[in-house]
């Protein structure tokens, strides 16, 4: 949890890029990306030159090399923690005629960090709003790493504004409920293919710092948690940057970020190498059909974005491979053949666990389309015996572009009912439903690792359709043409229409009868 004075801090420094002349939030966030980068390898060389001098050998690593670089300057002295203490005029030399030419040249290096480097641009305008920053920046404590991600998410939500090809940000809670739904698990491998910062892959390692601990305690877990688990495709490279930096700062040391058209060819060495999927694909956007996998397009024949990628989403997932993507409503109900399709290998081929649709407003201001998260499981040979439904009518934030808070902080989020020590009011779970959809699904699918009770058989299972959740049987899907809507299942109850008696109905009217005489008399005298 970040305190009021890191916030303010953080604010100095975003109103000092847009002050500064750098109004676009995705360059004010890739510039402080390039810089938080800098100060870490200079961290990163402070640690190996401690290390030399306590065994009292040469270093291993040299990540500043000795001599100088091309344009004569030596290396030693492109280390944030000497370019700091520079006058801003000269500063701005440095950083801009030789420690970016320098970062460029890190892309041999094994990281994914290094690699999203090679194209690094440094467009700070003036030596007087580096200096500014810097000093800024210097301030912020880097050590913790709860810190440190809790810093850049922050900075992350300052990003207002639709990035191009449909790209938004997820709300961080409905992130974590995905997560913690599908409950992670050590030896999971999890993909992204439409990863942007990153925000379902940080979720997803910080469930697992938080449930499983014990893990980093195993070589061999401890391994893949940090080279082998976490999988992100973008073809955005200010993205990928800005993801590689958000997994680094939440202590991910290599996660595979990389640049891939994810609907695109490239995909077929991919096949069946994930067991789960989190993501929110683009709905719209531009599409290079021409482009498009043509194993993609024999699954399903379509333009729709958001249905090529549940094609892929199949194909990316091993048998038994779970998924929680995010899908505009139309999805659900859409008439097309390609949507009823999709909806079918859903349904009858695969294994479709459950479906929970969300608030208008989500994802305001960004957009206003109708949305719902899919679960399902990959089995290529059916299992889907009903599908549970909730219905999400408020996520504890207004509905409207502003999103403001509708509870208090304790009373928001995923555990609210954890953090306040007891649940949440009917008054309460109107404006924040997150807990209840996570109490209700565990029933269900219980977390391998909560301690939560379970009820058995589940309650769910039992519920009726005039209720906030309930289960549909996978028989009466198919007799409505596999239309997933919530509301083809869902069951209204209608007030009771009061029966009134002929003679006491007359009454009335002649009382208002009376009362309408009475008035006309009035209004005449008035005319008199």
């Amino acid at each position: 949890m970040l305190t009021g004075d890191l916030k303010s801090r953080i604010d100095q420094i975003w109103n000092a890029f847009w002050s500064g002349g750098i109004a676009n939030p995705i360059e004010v966030i890739e510039q402080i990306t390039y810089l938080l980068f800098l100060r870490r390898l200079d961290d990163l060389h402070t640690l190996e030159e401690n290390k030399a001098a306590r065994l009292k050998k040469p270093m291993e690593r040299r990540i500043f090399p000795e001599g100088k670089d091309p344009r004569g300057r030596a290396y030693d002295s492109l280390r944030w923690s000497r370019f700091k203490n520079e006058a801003p005029s000269e500063m701005f030399v440095v950083v801009g005629e030789h420690v970016f030419p320098f970062l460029r040249t890190l892309g041999s290096d094994d990281s994914t960090y290094a690699h999203h480097m090679k194209d690094a641009r440094f467009t700070i305008p003036t030596p007087a709003l580096l200096a500014k920053v810097v000093d800024l920046l210097d301030a912020v404590p880097m050590d913790n790493r709860d810190t440190k991600g809790d810093l850049y998410e922050y900075m992350l939500g300052k990003i207002a504004s639709a990035g191009q090809n449909g790209q938004f940000r997820t709300p961080r809670h409905i992130i974590q409920l995905m997560v913690e739904m599908t409950a992670p698990t050590p030896q999971d491998t999890i993909c992204d293919p439409a990863s942007g910062t990153c925000g379902f892959l940080v979720a997803a390692g910080e469930y697992l710092r938080e449930a499983h601990p014990s893990l980093f305690h195993d070589a061999k877990l401890n391994r893949h948690f940090n080279h082998g688990m976490f999988h992100g495709y973008d073809f955005d490279n200010t993205m990928l940057r800005i993801g590689s930096m958000n997994m680094m700062l939440h202590g991910v040391d290599n996660p595979a970020i990389t640049y891939r058209d994810s609907l695109g060819q490239e995909h077929g060495s991919e096949e069946g190498r994930y067991s789960l999927v989190l993501a929110n694909p683009p709905f719209a956007g531009s599409l290079d059909y021409e482009n498009v996998a043509k194993d993609l397009l024999q699954t399903v024949k379509t333009k729709k974005t958001e249905l090529l990628f549940l094609a892929l989403f199949l194909r990316l997932l091993k048998p038994g491979g779970r998924a929680a993507v995010i899908v505009p409503d139309g999805v659900l109900f859409g008439s097309s053949t390609a949507h009823k399709a999709v909806r079918r290998m859903l349904v009858e081929d695969q294994k479709l666990d459950g479906i929970v649709s969300l608030p208008g407003g989500v994802f305001k201001p960004y957009a206003g389309v109708s949305t719902a998260i899919l679960f399902f499981t990959k089995t290529n040979s059916g299992g889907t015996d009903s599908v549970w439904f909730y219905d999400m009518q408020a996520d504890g934030y207004s509905l409207d572009d502003k999103r403001q808070p509708l509870l208090s902080e304790d009373k928001l989020g995923l555990h609210a009912a954890r953090a306040s020590s007891h649940p949440l009011s009917k008054e309460e779970h109107a404006k924040n439903n997150l807990p209840d959809v996570l109490a209700r699904w565990r029933t269900l699918h219980p977390a391998p690792v909560r301690a939560e009770p379970v009820e058995a058989p589940s309650p769910e299972l039992a519920r009726s359709r005039t209720e906030q959740s309930f289960c549909v049987p996978k028989a009466d899907i198919a007799a409505n043409g596999y239309d997933l809507s919530i509301n083809r299942y869902k069951e209204v109850v209608h007030a009771q229409v009061q029966h009134r008696a002929p003679s006491e109905i007359l009454a009335e009217l002649a009382k208002l009868e009376d009362e309408i005489a009475a008035g006309m008399k009035v209004l005449e005298e008035m005319l008199k």
